[in-house]
């Protein structure tokens, strides 16, 4: 393979990997108000429970 035909392929590769650019995206504005905060923070931090001696997490 030539050094021509091997740029050919680069350029081939890159055109066909390329995102494709998208007309319909929504553009990111600031919020002017804060983000909603879950029901249940109360921004304490919560205890580390342990397993029960022989159990596991996942098998």
């Amino acid at each position: 393979m030539s050094e021509v035909e091997y740029d050919l392929l680069l350029e081939a590769v890159q055109t066909a990997i390329a995102p494709a650019p998208e007309d319909n995206f929504m553009v990111q504005t600031q919020r002017s108000y804060p983000s909603p905060r879950a029901a249940n923070d109360n921004r304490t931090l919560w205890p580390l429970v342990p397993f029960p001696e022989g159990w596991q997490a996942a098998y």
